[in-house]
């Protein structure tokens, strides 16, 4: 079988929603199921649906929970043990105007080649305030204490040192995965810093949208990425949110390149003009899931229109 990497990139809510609607058409067109991946990427809301697809959630269940179209046998089996959503709390407000990290300044004085700008906005910030802990709950049931049965890097950055930190590769820090997601999530000034073994730790999007270079040198068949922040080239458009797009996308072209340079092909699955427009500039958005998993789906199924992509990801089918 083809060894296939999927990168499930930032995005929130509303990214959360667009990745269903990529994977279901994925799966849809292709007939290969997410499931199956080699090793599972994720950042942020990517780190939230690579841990419902490791416990087994497939694409179309993803997807009907996004509309609210009924679920499969085995997929209400795993919400029923995943419990209710939770609401997040409301936002409180910024906290006192402090840095999240000094010390992450002094550790970028020390290595600046090594520093990401990110990184330094989110030790900038002040820190957040809302815990974090709704986003765990139910993989709490899933899984407590364990890690998934097969590969899945969830990316974070260490405030203090700087670093990203890959939770569940090997040499990483020991996490349990609900909490690893948690730190994934934390967006710099919006939530709270995730203290595991000692030390705090902020989204991994501070660092990468998409983490895709982890995946650098593993000799994969191919690699499917789903980044809701980027955007297609040539479909600009007027909006609040073009600039940080940009940012994101220049992002992903660098790890591709550095990805493909090893020989490995990679398919980026971004939103167009249209699913932007859809998707607005507020990723938390609840009342966006249905019409931006929909709108997703359906650019999956146009881009299979011409033969192009279908060469590209035959893999996919193997």
């Amino acid at each position: 079988m083809a060894r296939i990497g999927l990168v499930l990139g930032a995005g929130g809510i509303v990214g959360h929603a667009f990745h269903a609607g990529v994977l279901a058409g994925l799966a849809e067109v292709t007939g290969w199921d997410p499931r199956e991946a080699e090793v599972v990427v994720g950042t942020s809301a990517g780190s939230v649906v690579g841990a419902l697809l490791r416990a087994g959630m497939s694409a179309e269940d993803h997807y009907a929970r996004m509309i609210g179209a009924p679920l499969s046998a085995e997929g209400a089996r795993l919400v029923e043990q995943l419990g209710p959503p939770q609401p997040m709390p409301a936002f409180p407000g910024f906290g006192w105007p402090f840095m999240a990290s000094v010390e992450t300044w002094l550790s970028a004085a020390r290595r600046p080649w090594a520093t990401r700008p990110g990184v330094l906005l989110a030790a900038t910030l002040p820190a957040g305030r809302i815990p974090t802990e709704q986003i765990a709950l139910g993989l709490r049931r899933v899984y407590g204490t364990a890690w998934a049965t097969r590969p899945l890097w969830i990316c974070a950055v260490r405030l203090g040192s700087g670093e990203r930190v890959v939770f569940g590769r090997d040499g990483s820090p020991a996490a349990a995965l609900p909490d690893a997601v948690r730190a994934s999530c934390a967006i710099p000034a919006v939530f709270e810093p995730v203290a595991i073994d000692g030390a705090r730790y902020v989204d991994g999007g501070a660092w990468s949208p998409t983490n895709l270079d982890v995946l650098a040198g593993l000799g994969l068949d191919l690699i499917v990425v789903s980044s809701p922040m980027s955007t297609v080239p040539g479909t600009l458009r007027l909006g609040l949110d073009v600039p940080a797009r940009l940012l994101c996308h220049w992002r992903l072209v660098q790890e591709r390149w550095r990805v493909r340079l090893g020989g490995t092909p990679v398919v980026v699955f971004a939103p167009g003009a249209k699913e932007q427009a859809v998707m607005g500039f507020d990723a938390m958005n609840p009342q966006k899931r249905r019409a931006v998993a929909e709108v997703a789906r359906a650019a999956v199924r146009g881009r299979f229109e011409g033969p192009a992509l279908r060469t590209e990801i035959a893999a996919l089918a193997g």
